[in-house]
């Protein structure tokens, strides 16, 4: 369990930002990892007060706030109307709904943790993160920087025009992955967008894949072992993922 000289509940993300510049400082989200450690924390910082809790729409943009919890990704009518199941399929094995409840969108951006489910279905379909210094960037690019003390604020992807399909595979069922596979597609085209992670490194996008192409592409990236799985398996697991969300993503655009 982790101790904390101070708790701040934030007025503005610029608040946030600045709190958060002090590295001995932690955004606190839903607490959830956070709880696990025994780090010794200067100052709390939470961001309930500042209206991120909420799922959006504005024209073709889903804007998704730091603070919305996994549950809410897991129900959101929206969400549901946009995406069909990828997001509940996404959600819905980490660990249980009272975590889900707890658990924000933001925290798990910001934590880049390799078993990252929501990580591998975001970078799918072209997710942004809107941070409070560093504004408006691809996730992929996002998760290629090296880490940094700048303050997610937001989550935005497409609201239409994308078909996505979600896969992963667990040694039981609220364990953390073996390993996950997210495809989409935008409609019109015949390209699919494959991201892998669980691997058990963080996940990566592939771009302009084909059927054809698909197992060489994949048998490119590296994979690790760990003691949910070795190397081969993973290796050997992420093309029949991947086949199986493509076949679902085909079935879902007719």
């Amino acid at each position: 369990m982790f101790t904390a000289q101070n708790y701040v509940r934030v007025q503005s993300l610029e608040e946030a930002w600045s709190l958060n510049q002090k590295k001995s400082n932690r955004i606190l989200g839903g607490g959830c990892w956070l709880r696990l450690g025994r780090q010794r924390i200067g100052t709390l910082i939470d961001l309930s007060d500042l209206g991120l809790g909420t799922i959006r729409r504005e024209g073709d943009t889903l804007l998704l706030g730091a603070m919305v919890t996994l549950r809410q990704l897991e129900t959101s009518a929206l969400l549901q109307e946009c995406y069909g199941s990828f997001f509940p399929r996404m959600v819905e094995s980490i660990v249980g709904v009272q975590f889900r409840n707890c658990a924000t969108l933001g925290g798990s951006v910001a934590g880049r943790f390799g078993f990252s489910d929501l990580l591998t279905g975001l970078l799918a379909v072209d997710s942004q993160v809107c941070l409070v210094k560093g504004g408006v960037m691809p996730l992929a690019r996002y998760l290629s920087l090296p880490p940094s003390r700048d303050v997610v604020a937001e989550i935005r992807l497409p609201a239409s025009g994308w078909k996505a399909s979600y896969q992963s595979f667990r040694n039981t069922h609220t364990d953390l992955p073996v390993l996950t596979c997210a495809v989409a597609r935008k409609d019109g085209e015949a390209a699919f967008q494959v991201s892998v992670g669980a691997r058990p490194a963080r996940a990566v996008l592939l771009t302009d894949v084909t059927r054809e192409t698909l197992a060489c592409r994949l048998d490119q990236l590296s994979y690790g072992s760990n003691m949910r799985a070795g190397e081969a398996y993973r290796r050997h697991l992420a093309p029949v993922l991947a086949a199986r969300a493509i076949e679902e993503l085909e079935v879902k655009q007719g």
